[in-house]
C-alpha cells in the first residue's frame, strides 16, 4: 500500500470520528467550521500532509520544523494522535504534495485569505531551522502558483520569513515606478492589513501572532529603505 493510499484510509477514520480535530484547525485559522463535512476533512488532511510534505522537500524533516508545525497547527490532546499519524504518513516522501496543494486551493477558490493564512503557515514551518533549502524554496514556489498566487506575490510572503537581498518594491507589492504618494498609502494599508493585534483580537495562536509581527517588521523596513531612496 503506498504513503497516499495510507493517508486516504486514515482520512476515513478522521472523517468518522475527527470532529474535534476539524474544529481545532478551523480555530487555529480564525474561522468557524461550515460547509460540507468531506471538505473540512479534505482541508484538514491536505493542511496536515501539506505541511510535512513540504518539510521533507530537502531530504530531512528537522525537529525544529516539527516543533513548529506542532506550536503552530496546535490541536487538542484529545486530537494530538490523529494529527501526528497523519503527518508522519506525509513526511515520509515529498510525492504527492501537489496533488494535496491543488486540493486546497480548489476548496478555497474563494478564500484567498485563508490560502495566504496556509501558505504562510508553510513558509513559517520551512525557516523554523534557520535554513530556507532551495529545494524547500522551490517547493513552495510551486504551491503558491497552485494557490493562484502570482510570483510577485510569493515573493512578498517570503520576504517575511527569508532575510535576503529581496526588492523592497516587491515586499510592500509596488513597482519602481511607483509615486510616493502611492507608496505612503500602499504602506499604511498594509500595515493596517497585517497588524498583529488584529490576529490577538481573534484570539489565535501566539505563533500566527509571531507570523504577524514578522510581516509588520519586513513592511517597515522595505518602506524605510524606499524613504530613505527617495527623502520621504
Amino acid at each position: 500500500m503506498t504513503v497516499w493510499q495510507k493517508i486516504s484510509d486514515f482520512a476515513g477514520a478522521v472523517g468518522d470520528a475527527g470532529g474535534g480535530l476539524l474544529d481545532d484547525l478551523a480555530h487555529v485559522f480564525g474561522r468557524e467550521r461550515g460547509g460540507e463535512p468531506q471538505n473540512d476533512v479534505a482541508f484538514t488532511i491536505g493542511v496536515i500532509a501539506l505541511s510535512a510534505k513540504m518539510a521533507k522537500a530537502d531530504g530531512i524533516v528537522s525537529p525544529l520544523e516539527v516543533a513548529a508545525f506542532r506550536r503552530l497547527f496546535q490541536s487538542s490532546p484529545a486530537e494530538a494522535g490523529n494529527v501526528e499519524r497523519i503527518f508522519n504518513l506525509a513526511k515520509r516522501d515529498v510525492a504527492g504534495y501537489q496533488a494535496y496543494a491543488d486540493q486546497i486551493a480548489k476548496l478555497l477558490t474563494d478564500d484567498k485569505k485563508l490560502l495566504q493564512d496556509v501558505l504562510e503557515g508553510l513558509l513559517h514551518v520551512a525557516t523554523a531551522d534557520g535554513v530556507l533549502h532551495p529545494k524547500e524554496d522551490g517547493c513552495l514556489a510551486d504551491i503558491a502558483e497552485r494557490f493562484g498566487f502570482s510570483r510577485s506575490e510569493f515573493r512578498f510572503f517570503r520576504a517575511r520569513f527569508v532575510k535576503d537581498n529581496c526588492n523592497p518594491y516587491d515586499v510592500l507589492r509596488l513597482g519602481p515606478q511607483a509615486t510616493s504618494d502611492e507608496i505612503k498609502a500602499q504602506y499604511r494599508k498594509l500595515v493596517t492589513d497585517n497588524h498583529p493585534d488584529k490576529l490577538m483580537g481573534r484570539g489565535v495562536p501566539a505563533e500566527f501572532v509571531e507570523i504577524a509581527t514578522r510581516k509588520l517588521a519586513a513592511i517597515n523596513a522595505a518602506y524605510d529603505t524606499i524613504a530613505k531612496e527617495r527623502r520621504l
